[in-house]
């Protein structure tokens, strides 16, 4: 019993004395809490980074190009900073921020070309960050672009197997040759024997791959026409005059250099920009989906043209298409029911009247818009225009300046086209186009006598599920009395 409780009072002393020697462990060792900030430091697992990913900058913009990145790797960002400009399907836009932080790392360079929505561009960590330890993301947003080169390693073992020589033998004894225009062109320049080629086309045709193939297994036979001995050409118009079918086109024209290939075409691809290539998709879907409906109609220009030598004596300079804005604003506003849009489920009619105005600039035409012109005078009218159009010109249309009009104006007066048709900006319902005014005589009804005339001559695409005929001319012809008469555009 009493050696019990000496070994139960030992042991208790024992444990007072761990414990008082552990905390003077823990106090005295602060080592080991360092040892810990390192494993959950970023040294170690690296910093969550704040991603920055292609925006769509526009309603009908799928990939976008990065022109030129304004921060720098290491430089801090604020909410609202410009970080990179973009070219998208229109212009070329400003990124802005949405995160204060740091750019940490730039994902894609400047010039990068036709990067996809959501694809990560750059990243940013968080104020206080080691930036330099950013963690990178793996490459799975890379995936669809490194696609494509597997394509081309796909593509090129098919080169190879296109060298068979035994197949042409058959196919020569099998009835008369059949060439595409593309294959008699390419056979006929490298003064290539078309029996030689293996026809892959539908019926035995032989296509423009066919001859392409030919065309890389043989490249000897290419120059050896040129060194042979003339008793060596006697031999090759044997196989070639053989007796063509009756009522067919011999299969490949003479050369104009016996035994002499004639020089291959060259070309220079021009890389298309995303501009060029929403203009392109834009414009077959307004021919292939829009019924196109037109009329034209000459106006006297005499009165705006006095209108304008006026203000010009007052220092106030207006130009014919500011006045050409102006009369279809009013006219829209007059006729609310031509001010329309098709959607999916049939026409809306619009609250506003925004004139959408065609720039041509070096990546295409561009159609920025004045806002609620019916409401402006000629003068701001004139001023807006003007600014739009350097900002068209010098890619700097921000979107709201460029998407949402209700009406479109195309004038091509100032390289003296007399009258042309334009294509309707879905999903718009009508666009006007503008000629140059000439002169002309004619007779006036008022005293029958003759007098000359400054004419122009506008022509309006209609969408014909929305702007009827009777319509169209009703506009027409109430646009023109706005334009011939300017005092009722004021009272309108």
């Amino acid at each position: 019993m009493a050696a019990s409780l000496r070994l139960g009072r030992q042991g208790i002393l024992f444990g007072l004395r761990l414990s008082h020697f552990n905390k003077c462990v823990r106090a005295t060792t602060p080592w080991q809490e360092q040892v810990r900030r390192f494993y959950l430091s970023p040294w170690v697992l690296g910093v969550t980074p704040l991603k920055v990913q292609m925006p769509a900058l526009s309603p009908t913009m799928e990939e976008g190009n990065i022109v030129k990145w304004l921060k720098q790797e290491g430089e801090a960002v604020a909410a609202g900073d410009a970080l990179c400009e973009i070219e998208t399907d229109k212009a070329v836009v400003t990124l802005e921020s949405n995160d204060d932080g740091i750019l940490a790392k730039i994902l894609m360079e400047e010039g990068s070309r036709n990067v996809r929505l959501g694809t990560l561009i750059a990243l940013m960590v968080e104020e206080g960050q080691e930036w330099k330890q950013v963690e990178i993301p793996p490459p799975d947003a890379a995936a669809p672009t490194a696609a494509p080169p597997a394509t081309h390693a796909a593509a090129a073992p098919v080169v190879p197997p296109a060298a068979p020589p035994p197949p042409p033998p058959v196919l020569a004894t099998s009835g008369p040759l059949r060439l595409s225009p593309a294959a008699r062109h390419i056979l006929d320049t490298h003064g290539l024997d078309p029996k030689l080629a293996t026809a892959t086309g539908p019926r035995g045709l032989i296509t423009k791959e066919d001859a392409l193939n030919l065309l890389k297994t043989s490249p000897a036979p290419k120059a050896e026409p040129a060194m042979a001995t003339p008793a060596a050409q006697s031999p090759a118009p044997t196989p070639v005059a053989s007796p063509p079918p009756p009522g067919s086109r011999p299969n490949v024209p003479p050369l104009s250099v016996p035994g002499k290939p004639g020089a291959p075409g060259t070309f220079t691809e021009i890389p298309a920009s995303n501009v060029r290539r929403v203009i392109a998709q834009r414009l077959t879907q307004s021919k292939t989906t829009i019924p196109h409906a037109y009329a034209s109609v000459d106006c006297d220009m005499a009165a705006v043209t006095k209108l304008r030598k006026d203000l010009a004596k007052e220092q106030i300079k207006v130009s014919v298409n500011d006045f050409i804005i102006k009369a279809a604003a009013v006219t829209l506003k007059e006729m609310p029911e031509v001010n329309v849009t098709w959607s999916g489920d049939g026409p809306q009619a619009l609250d506003s009247i925004h004139i959408s105005i065609a720039v041509a600039t070096d990546k295409g035409l561009i159609t920025p818009i004045i806002k609620d012109a019916a409401n402006k005078g000629v003068q701001e009218i004139s001023a807006n225009a003007k600014a739009l159009a350097q900002k068209a010109r010098d890619g700097k249309l921000l979107p709201e300046e460029y998407q949402g009009g209700s009406f479109s104006i195309s004038n091509l007066g100032m390289f003296g086209i007399s009258g042309f048709s334009a294509v309707i900006n879905p999903p718009q319902a009508c666009i006007l186009a503008v000629g140059t005014s000439r002169a002309e005589l004619r007779l006036r009804e008022e005293d029958q006598t003759l007098r000359t005339q400054q004419l122009m001559t506008v022509t309006l695409s209609s969408d014909g599920r929305l702007v009827d005929d009777e319509l169209a001319s009703r506009f027409l012809d109430k646009f023109r009395a706005n334009l011939e008469q300017p005092q009722r555009m004021a009272l309108a």
